[in-house]
């Protein structure tokens, strides 16, 4: 039986290696630096020709378009999300008639711009208003605002649903298995124990959705929907100061990070128990 008589001394850290200056390294850094260069010009530039006065004249007419923005993407992600439920489990379902049709409407909305769905709805359906009156919906489609939104629900419940099935399917079938085995009803297992896990898997790709989301919100200033880029576009056709779009950048950048942030402390919160 062997046994340690004495004890090594600790050794110090190997030396760090020199990385060397390729060219690939100067050429990136010439990038990032241009990148710094023009960044610095913009706000000089911003700063050297801040207008108070034509921003406290349309300052609430972008909060106005700002509530507007933020409105639809919330109303297309709520309605999105209830029609994609069903959507997802007719595409995981065995039936192929309900998962033919499941994989028509995602294939259509995901292969198509928004841009053009959003045309087709205010635009086409207006052709049919006599049909639409005699249904009693024209009341709905002849606003800009409810067919952008019925348009941006429609699109997202494509991709939310390709997101959900994705992670229900991403959860191991052992899991499924092991509540079957205890005797667990199928029904209180995907709630409880299947789509817990599936939704935690999601989160991230919901998060990029809802960014992707609030960016597309401003095609809807085409179809006369005053959003935040509607009001900007108002704001630019009265002064013809190209500042009036820097400022629904920053609006919209502003808008991101916020939404960023509170994905990465919600994630942190609902994943507290996978990290040790």
């Amino acid at each position: 039986m062997s046994h340690v008589d004495t004890l090594l001394p600790p050794q110090p850290a190997p030396p760090a290696v020199a990385q060397p200056i390729t060219g690939t390294r100067l050429v990136g850094m010439g990038f990032v630096l241009l990148w710094v260069l023009l960044l610095g010009g913009m706000a000089l530039m911003m700063f050297n020709n801040w207008d108070w006065e034509k921003f406290a004249k349309y300052g609430p007419r972008y909060i106005s378009g700002l509530q507007v923005t933020l409105g639809l993407v919330a109303v297309s992600i709520i309605g999105g999300a209830i029609i994609s439920f069903p959507l997802a489990f007719a595409r995981m379902s065995k039936s192929r008639i309900l998962s033919g049709i499941a994989y028509v409407y995602v294939y259509l909305f995901r292969g198509t711009p928004l841009l053009a769905q959003v045309f087709l709805i205010y635009y086409g359906l207006g052709s049919f208003r006599p049909q639409l009156e005699s249904v009693g919906l024209w009341w709905f489609f002849k606003d800009a605002w409810n067919c952008a939104v019925f348009a941006f629900a429609l699109n997202t419940a494509a991709y939310q649903a390709e997101i959900l099935r994705g992670a229900i399917e991403s959860v191991p079938r052992g899991q499924r298995e092991a509540a079957i085995s205890l005797g667990i009803n199928k029904r209180i297992s995907f709630w409880k124990i299947i789509m817990p896990q599936a939704l935690i898997v999601a989160l991230r790709p919901y998060g990029n959705e809802i960014i992707l989301m609030v960016k597309a919100s401003a095609i809807v200033a085409i179809v006369t929907v005053y959003d935040l880029m509607g009001e900007t576009k108002y704001a630019f056709s009265r002064t013809f100061d190209y500042q009036t779009y820097l400022w629904a950048a920053i609006f919209y950048l502003v808008i991101v990070e916020i939404l960023r942030n509170l994905w990465n402390v919600l994630e942190a919160r609902l994943t507290r128990h996978l990290k040790r």
